[in-house]
């Protein structure tokens, strides 16, 4: 296929500056753009981004885990082209459309369990709110306002509105609005870079497991639910464990009446190598979150999935029973369309047993990367590679950052843990690419 850059209107410079004066970007400090310049991207396909220069990166990370079958995929764009012709949004308040049915229906069938019901909304934060809500909501509306509190996972992530920041535990992200959020503990996380000297993985995650027994022991009865990430804690650094904590956490929150929240909003999709994380312990949730990749990374689309026996506490004659939480945007006819294009081909191309293919070869050429002087805890989850580098430059992220792009490399390290998480249309040419030139980066810092 022929590839036409068009001549964007402007100069790279001239959108640096422009974007410095009007947008705000998230996750920047952006005084440091005055010795980082941005990198002005004006298209992108397949695994590759461009920018305004004509230089091309390999985008290691899916644009923020998100970018699923590569930039201008045909078959997504080709269903969002089709549906913009039908409707491209109305309220799903007191009207459907068929792209929100289908997809509903799609979800039920593929995800874990008996979770026949889908609340949407934009954005994985939103998705957390939701669940959140909806957890303290079932159990007020069952005479047990008492269990209102929730636990997650020491170094969990979950998003940054207040809700969804009050369960998380990054300190970078949480401390400065302490004061806004509710109270949450933190039990012990199973990932296994913390357990002791000869403990194999799965014996630290059974010794975690113990410890949140052990507080829930005590405080179920006021607590609503626990909300973890499955398999890889993501933004504190791709931290792994074994799937026996997802089993064990299952059995003990049927035992003490807690929701159990799977926060699949990065790890769904075939990210951790099966459909869901949660397949790998076959368990299934009382919720569901998903974003990033739902759409393909297309579209902002965000989905909670529930139990008929939640979604009935609900359903009553009184309006106030119900549960009033909306976004304007939800269940949008556009994202629905390209979720399902994306669920399309996965069906098509037979994408999770295509990942372990791919999975194994990147594992085969990273030795290098493994062995490398720099390099510590090397590991691998499905489409997901990870590890540290030694190093004491408080810099190294930004640097480092710098480093891949002169290598055409998008890489953005969580302090000084290096990832890869690519689309999965990556082939076997381009992740030569990446680690030969994710090798260079490490060399020349």
């Amino acid at each position: 296929m022929s590839i036409i850059h068009h001549e964007p209107p402007f100069s790279a410079s001239q959108l640096q500056q422009r974007s410095l004066a009007a947008v705000w970007h998230p996750c920047t400090q952006m005084k440091q753009h005055e010795t980082y310049p941005l990198v002005p991207i004006v298209s992108g396909q397949g695994v590759w981004l461009y920018d305004a220069d004509g230089n091309r990166y390999l985008d290691a990370i899916a644009s923020w885990w998100v970018n699923l079958f590569g930039h201008a995929n045909p078959t997504i764009n080709a269903a969002i082209c089709d549906q913009l012709e039908k409707i491209e949004h109305v309220m799903l308040a007191g009207f459907t459309h068929e792209p929100v049915v289908t997809l509903s229906e799609r979800l039920k069938n593929i995800a874990p369990g008996a979770l026949g019901h889908c609340f949407y909304a934009s954005d994985g934060a939103s998705a957390i709110e939701i669940a959140l809500k909806m957890s303290f909501h079932y159990w007020l509306l069952c005479g047990q306002p008492q269990k209102n509190g929730f636990i997650s996972l020491k170094n969990d992530y979950h998003g940054e509105t207040l809700g969804a920041l009050s369960v998380t535990d990054v300190a970078i992200f949480r401390e400065t609005y302490a004061p806004l959020l509710r109270p949450c503990t933190h039990v012990p996380t199973p990932d296994w870079r913390y357990a002791a000297t000869g403990e194999s993985p799965r014996d630290f995650a059974l010794r975690a497991a113990t410890a949140l027994e052990n507080h829930l022991a005590k405080h179920h009865a006021q607590t609503a639910a626990l909300i973890l990430e499955p398999l890889v804690q993501g933004a504190a650094g791709m931290g792994m464990y074994h799937p026996v904590y997802l089993q064990r956490a299952r059995e003990i929150c049927d035992r003490y009446q807690v929701h159990l929240i799977a926060d699949e909003i990065a790890v769904g999709f075939g990210r951790t190598g099966t459909l869901f994380a949660c397949n790998q312990a076959n368990i299934a949730p009382d919720f569901l979150c998903l974003s990033k990749g739902l759409s393909g990374g297309y579209l902002p689309l965000s989905a909670v999935m529930t139990t008929d026996q939640v979604f009935q506490a609900f359903y009553d004659d009184k309006t106030a029973q119900a549960f009033l939480h909306s976004h304007s945007h939800t269940g949008n006819a556009l994202a629905c369309r390209a979720a399902l294009a994306s669920l399309d081909i996965f069906e098509r191309d037979r994408v999770i047993e295509s990942n372990k293919t791919k999975a194994a070869y990147l594992n085969s050429i990273a030795a290098p990367l493994a062995s490398h002087p720099k390099v510590r805890n090397f590991r691998n989850c499905g489409m997901i590679w990870a590890f540290e580098v030694e190093t004491d430059d408080a810099d190294f992220a930004a640097r480092c950052f710098q480093a891949g792009l002169k290598q055409q490399i998008l890489l953005r390290p969580l302090g000084k843990t290096v990832y890869f998480m690519p689309p999965y249309i990556i082939n076997e040419q381009e992740m030569d690419w990446l680690v030969e030139g994710t090798l260079k980066v490490l060399d020349a810092i």
